[in-house]
């Protein structure tokens, strides 16, 4: 007979419940303090729209993003999709803000990944009752996922590089270890652009 506490709950997926699965970021006011520092906000950085096209090249995704977070929402300050480099539509978009920048934390990965302070690879989020779930399953047909911690010198993880795409893919070793080189990069690009903004003070 299993005593009670040895036994590890099942959860289900309840459409009505899925907040909970997003888990608590208690860093995100001093992550907001800290990219305002950086002069990273909510608007679209062409440094950053690089990036993400050139991590989707990298790793052959057809779409990529420099995200970050805060208490309540996602915005993507690099935007990659293909055909027409332009933003895909991720979700509502207030009027302040480029369509297909924003999306609401509780949809997708990056927030598991900023809390986890660890890369996440899904090869297919359908394999993951915890993740199959997430809204950007259904509502945007996300199947795979690759994401990474931007994390800077001073240990805080500021947001997420990540790329996904509509089919599972197999990103294996190989794609963990592009994803991490290349959220590595873009760290020391941002403390180069904070070296830069000291240096004109």
């Amino acid at each position: 007979m299993n005593h009670p506490a040895s036994r590890v709950p099942y959860v289900s997926y309840d459409p009505t419940r899925h907040l909970l699965l997003t888990p608590q970021d208690d860093e995100a006011p001093a992550r907001v303090a800290r990219l305002r520092a950086l002069g990273i906000g909510d608007h679209p950085l062409p440094a950053f729209d690089r990036f993400a096209r050139k991590l989707a090249h990298t790793t052959r995704a057809p779409y990529s993003m420099v995200n970050f977070i805060d208490e309540h929402r996602q915005y993507f300050a690099g935007l990659y999709t293909p055909a027409e480099d332009r933003a895909v539509e991720l979700g509502p978009a207030p009027a302040s803000a480029r369509p297909g920048r924003v999306m609401d934390r509780d949809h997708g990965y990056c927030p598991h990944v900023i809390v986890r302070r660890k890369a996440l690879v899904l090869e297919d989020v359908c394999d993951y009752p915890r993740f199959a779930g997430n809204p950007v399953v259904d509502e945007i047909g996300i199947r795979s996922y690759l994401g990474a911690p931007l994390i800077d010198r001073t240990g805080m993880a500021l947001g997420t590089v990540c790329v996904v795409d509509l089919e599972p893919r197999p990103w294996g070793r190989e794609g963990l270890a592009t994803i991490k080189a290349m959220a590595a990069e873009l760290v020391e690009q941002i403390h180069q652009m904070e070296q830069q903004q000291r240096e004109a003070r």
